[in-house]
């Protein structure tokens, strides 16, 4: 049987995690980050909500949920609909499909877009939207802190051998992992694991360690990370 560590935050760690049970492959959790969210104070006048992750969705308060929001992905719009939102599009991309998707779909007469983002995230989609004459009001909902150490289960499957793949659905989980490897003296560990990451940019981070290969979703959504795996 496939083992395939989930280096997520949680809740998304558990859910990716029944998402691999049920298609015959063991998980061993090991979330690297944790989240810590926001209580915000949104303005009037938000004629939208812009959410580059799931973990933006906690801190959007009920009075958003009857107005648009656009999604970057499936999760996160799915995300979204859990928590209350009534009228969710989903770019099913990432940063420059979300934009193309609000600047196709909205006026930048229609009222201000509430970016709710982790701390020095959202420049770049605040940057091209700004270009197209949109007003983004840009608030940081949370932080990622990273944990002190890996799992005890993680640390057993990585010494053993255990492991055939890895998930690292960001950037700051692949660069925070590679610091806590590194920490723990298990550099050599995964030489016989496959890294699986959501995007070029998370899959950078990872090089400084042997893999036995580094893959990269064709879509950057957990969806297409599970095609790798089978």
């Amino acid at each position: 049987m496939k083992r395939v560590l989930i280096t997520r935050p949680q809740p998304g760690a558990s859910q990716t995690a029944l998402r691999l049970t049920a298609l015959g492959i063991f998980p061993v959790l090991s979330p690297v980050l944790s989240i810590v969210h926001k209580t915000l104070h949104v303005p009037p006048h938000i004629a939208a909500t812009l959410l580059t992750s799931r973990n933006a969705v906690a801190a959007c308060p009920p009075s958003l949920h009857n107005r648009p929001v656009f999604a970057v992905g499936s999760a996160t719009a799915a995300q979204a609909t859990e928590a209350g939102f009534t009228h969710v599009s989903n770019a099913d991309g990432d940063a420059h499909a979300l934009a193309r998707l609000v600047a196709d779909t909205l006026s930048p007469a229609g009222g201000s877009l509430f970016l709710p983002v982790a701390e020095g995230q959202g420049s770049e989609l605040t940057t091209s939207l700004r270009k197209h004459g949109f007003r983004i009001v840009r608030r940081v909902a949370y932080r990622a802190e990273g944990v002190s150490s890996l799992s005890d289960a993680a640390v057993v499957a990585l010494r053993e051998g255990q492991l055939t793949h890895a998930m690292f659905f960001s950037g700051e989980t692949s660069r925070h992992f590679v610091h806590l490897i590194r920490t723990a003296g298990l550099v050599e560990a995964v030489r016989d694991v496959e890294a699986v990451s959501i995007s070029q940019g998370a899959a950078v981070a990872l090089r400084p360690l042997p893999w036995r290969r580094i893959s990269v979703a064709a879509k950057p959504n957990q969806d297409a990370m599970l095609v790798l795996l089978q």
